[in-house]
């Protein structure tokens, strides 16, 4: 079993700008570090609120040991509460998505209300008292139609990322959108490689024929770490876009957990289609101009997101074991398209369809050899890898950072 000062050890002597040590990417231990100092104390993308579009609309969501609910209230707000009754711990929520008027406890048939307050408890002794056992409530925001929770007793700071989001996600009508599809695929991989897989596209060539057709290769278009001034064609698409009041230069946080950027597709296409063309004639944005590009926006450790003129795609990223990891994809469009007539299912799906398979493909490929003992880490390139670097610099430092922290709570 690996101790805390194995996994500081182990931090410290990585190499710089290479891959993880073995451990990082198969070790349980390890595993249980990501989940309680990095998953559990961060804010954790969980669903767009589109989802939930009535009161009395929930979903559950699960991370490491919890589950959480996530409800819009019928005051039209979105909150999340553990899902464990206050009477005896049972689950109360036990479907994936649904709606209710009141949320029932299955076991006992404890009631509560959507805003988390207990309105029924049968038989309970005298002194009993209902407002002491309310649903334990999670940190919740709705940050421009994403919803974001948070598991710690105290949230981190988030109003830097929420402001940001606020700017660039403006011309993107998430309020008023639909989830089109949904896909939810399990890859045998840890959720690292899952993060660093992403966050390159050197691959894409040898891997993705679909998503080349429209999506630039070339790190100095696609808007990786430092690509800001590298390209004239990426200048000129920033400028072009913030004419029209879309924020779209590359942001980053300075500590390296979020970051936006607006890149232009390949020759003028319009959306992630085999054509190029849009593939959602009523869009959900306020752009003038169909070749806008895609707004880029990750948020370690659950997100990655594509936001286009005629529609967005969220990409949401939990981890289940040492070498496994969900990934769920909803394609979201105007409220009001219809399909059949305003979209072709299939049409507005199959790029990126097509592309979560081969990248599943790619990243159990990667962990089945990482899996063996004879695996060492090998350098990135920092022509093609530099957002790779930058994720892995990100994770190194927030995990090597928690035990400064536990060490300094220990000491208080």
């Amino acid at each position: 079993m690996l101790q805390d000062s194995d996994v500081q050890a182990l931090i410290a002597t990585r190499k710089p700008s290479h891959s993880l040590p073995r451990p990082f990417y198969t070790d349980p231990d390890i595993f249980r570090l990501d989940l309680e100092r990095i998953f559990y104390r961060s804010w954790l993308y969980a669903v767009p609120a589109c989802d939930l579009p009535k009161p009395g609309n929930y979903v559950t969501y699960k991370v490491g040991l919890y589950s959480v609910i996530i409800v819009r209230g019928t005051d039209d707000v979105v909150r999340a509460f553990h899902n464990s009754c206050r009477h005896r711990g049972s689950t109360l929520c036990r479907e994936a998505k649904g709606s209710k008027p009141k949320i029932v406890c299955p076991y006992h048939q404890w009631t509560y209300e959507l805003d988390g307050r207990l309105l029924w408890a049968r038989d309970m002794d005298a002194g009993f008292g209902p407002k002491e056992h309310g649903l334990n409530p999670v940190h919740c925001r709705d940050v421009h139609g994403l919803v974001y929770i948070c598991l710690a007793d105290e949230a981190p700071a988030f109003d830097a990322f929420a402001a940001e989001a606020e700017r660039y996600l403006a011309p993107h009508d998430l309020a008023n959108s639909k989830v089109a599809y949904e896909s939810t695929i399990v890859e045998r991989g840890n959720w690292k490689l899952v993060w660093e897989n992403n966050r390159e596209c050197y691959h894409c060539a040898a891997n993705h024929p679909s998503l080349t057709r429209t999506f630039p290769e070339d790190p100095r278009l696609s808007g990786g770490v430092g690509s800001e001034g590298m390209s004239q064609v990426l200048d000129q698409h920033v400028q072009r876009c913030e004419l029209v009041g879309a924020p779209s230069a590359f942001k980053i946080d300075p500590a390296g957990r979020w970051r936006f950027s607006r890149i232009p597709l390949l020759e003028k296409a319009e959306s992630y289609t085999m054509d190029g063309k849009a593939a959602v004639a009523r869009p959900n944005s306020s752009f003038p101009f169909k070749d806008a590009g895609t707004l880029l926006c990750f948020n370690y450790p659950t997100i990655w997101s594509h936001f286009l003129s005629d529609h967005a795609i969220t990409f949401r990223v939990t981890p289940i074991s040492a070498t496994e990891t969900e990934v769920e994809t909803k394609w979201l469009v105007h409220k009001d398209a219809k399909e059949g007539v305003d979209y072709d299912l299939k049409r507005l799906t199959e790029v990126w369809v097509n592309t979560n398979d081969e990248d599943r493909v790619v990243v159990e490929n990667n962990q089945e050899g990482i899996l063996s003992p004879a695996y060492r880490p090998g350098p990135y390139s920092s022509v093609q890898e530099s957002g790779v670097i930058q994720f892995v610099d990100w994770y190194a430092d927030t995990l090597g950072g928690s035990f400064a922290d536990r060490a300094l709570v220990a000491a208080e």
